[in-house]
């Protein structure tokens, strides 16, 4: 399966904030651009993760 996603990056005083538009909760921030999308990257990777898990625990009721 591949999913595109639209990551929104923001300059703001204290460096970037970035977003995914389809993906409430992936929220990230830095110092750097660059830094911004690898954490970005990383709470795309954790809110999967958590929606995997809460779908798993729900077929199970």
């Amino acid at each position: 399966m591949d999913v595109q996603l639209t990551a929104v990056f923001k300059k703001v005083p204290e460096g970037y904030i970035g977003f995914v538009q389809e993906l409430p909760g992936a929220n990230s921030q830095g110092h750097t651009l660059d830094e911004t999308r690898a954490n970005l990257q990383k709470a795309i990777s954790m809110v999967l993760e958590a929606n995997r898990v809460l779908a798993t625990n729900i077929r199970r009721m």
